[in-house]
C-alpha cells in the first residue's frame, strides 16, 4: 500500500486566547506518534469524550494542536509486528487514543500493538464503529452483571441514560440476553426508539429520581447499567434487590453521589466500576466477541446516523448538549 505523505484529518488548536478552534485539514504521516501499526482509518464514531477533546477540555487533552477520536476501525498499512500483517482488518477503541494520541477522526493513526484488536468475525468494519467505545462500555457493563450472579430470572434491570451510547447498546444487548429492561430517558418522545431496542418499559428521570431523602426503598432491581450517576444512581441503589448489582461508568449528570451506606449493608448491593479505556486485552476480546455474535444487537443500523469529517462539527456541540441519540459514526473514507 503506497502512503501519503499527507492525510486528511480534524484538527483542534488553541488560540493565543485561549480559545479552542476545530477545522479539517491535513496532516503530514511523520506526524504520527510512534508505534507498531500504521492503520488506514475507515470509520470512527462519536462519543462524549470525543466533544470534550475536541472542546479543548485538557482534563481529555493536554497538548494541542491535536486530532480527537477515541475509537477506530480499519485495515493495517503498515505493521512492525507479525501480530497484524498489512491489509488485516482490526479495531481500536479506548486506551490513549484520541486522548493525547493522534485519534480516528483522521484517515491514519499510529499505535501500539497492544491497543489492536482484529475486527471479530461477523462484524464489519462500519458495524464495529456502530458498536464503539460506547457499546463496548455497555458490553463490559453486561459482562460484569453476569460475572456478578445477576440473570434474568432474578428480575428486571435498569438501563438510565437510555438514549445516549452507552445506554442504547446496553438496552439491546441485555434485552437480547433475555432480560426485562427498563430504560430512563428524559427525552419523552424517544419511547418508540427504545421500545424497538428491546425496552420493556421507559420511565421518564422524575420517575427514575427519588425526592423522599428516604435511605431504603423497596427492593426492585435486581440490575442497574447507569451511565449517568449523580441522584439518579443514587436513587437506584435504595431500590435494588437484596445481593443486586449496579454498574457505573458515566456522570453527564454529576460526579457526585448523594447516597448512604444503607443499601450496601443492609442488602449486599454491590457498586462496580466501569472502565473501557485500560481494560486488559483479554478481557476486552472476549467482550468484543460477545458482541460480536451472542450480544450483537438486532437491527444495529437503527442505533446509529451518519456523518463524514466533514459534517462532524456541528454534532459535537450537539452531544455535549444531550441532543444526540443512539450512536454517530463517521465515515473517514
Amino acid at each position: 500500500m503506497e502512503l501519503p505523505e499527507r492525510f486528511k484529518a480534524m484538527i483542534v488548536q488553541e488560540t493565543e486566547d485561549r480559545k479552542f478552534v476545530r477545522r479539517i485539514g491535513t496532516k503530514p504521516m511523520d506526524e504520527l506518534p510512534d508505534g507498531d501499526v500504521l492503520i488506514r482509518v475507515n470509520h470512527s464514531s462519536l462519543n462524549y469524550k470525543d466533544a470534550l477533546s475536541a472542546t479543548g477540555n485538557k482534563g481529555v487533552t493536554r497538548k494541542f494542536p491535536h486530532t480527537p477520536g477515541v475509537d477506530a476501525a480499519g485495515e493495517v498499512a503498515a505493521s512492525s509486528t507479525d501480530r497484524f500483517k498489512p491489509g488485516a482488518a482490526v479495531v481500536v477503541t479506548g486506551f490513549d487514543l484520541g486522548m493525547n494520541t493522534s485519534g480516528g477522526f483522521a484517515a491514519y493513526i499510529r499505535v501500539p500493538a497492544e491497543w489492536v484488536v482484529p475486527l471479530p468475525e461477523n462484524l464489519t468494519l462500519r458495524e464495529s464503529m456502530i458498536i464503539g467505545t460506547a457499546g463496548f462500555t455497555a458490553g463490559l457493563s453486561a459482562w460484569k452483571l453476569q460475572e456478578h450472579g445477576v440473570t434474568p430470572d432474578r428480575g428486571e434491570v435498569l438501563v438510565t441514560g437510555a438514549t445516549g451510547g452507552v445506554g442504547s447498546i446496553a438496552v439491546a444487548v441485555l434485552a437480547k440476553i433475555g432480560f426485562r429492561v427498563v430504560a430512563v430517558s428524559g427525552k419523552t418522545d424517544q419511547k418508540p426508539f427504545l421500545e424497538q431496542l428491546g425496552a420493556a418499559e421507559v420511565i421518564g428521570r422524575e420517575e427514575a429520581t427519588d425526592t423522599t431523602g428516604r435511605p431504603m426503598l423497596k427492593g426492585r432491581w435486581a440490575g442497574v447499567v447507569d451511565t449517568v450517576g449523580g441522584e439518579i444512581l443514587a436513587s437506584a441503589l435504595k431500590s435494588i434487590q437484596y445481593g443486586g448489582v449496579a454498574t457505573c461508568c458515566g456522570l453527564v449528570a454529576s460526579a457526585n453521589l448523594p447516597t448512604t451506606v444503607f443499601p450496601f449493608i443492609l442488602r449486599g448491593v454491590s457498586l462496580l466500576g466501569v472502565d473501557s479505556v485500560e481494560c486488559p486485552m483479554d478481557l476486552r476480546q472476549t467482550v468484543w466477541q460477545k458482541l460480536a455474535v451472542d450480544w450483537k444487537p438486532e437491527g444495529l443500523e437503527a442505533l446509529c446516523s451518519q456523518v463524514d469529517l466533514d459534517g462532524l462539527d456541528p454534532l459535537i456541540d450537539q452531544i455535549l448538549a444531550g441532543k444526540i441519540r443512539g450512536r454517530v459514526v463517521v465515515n473517514v473514507v
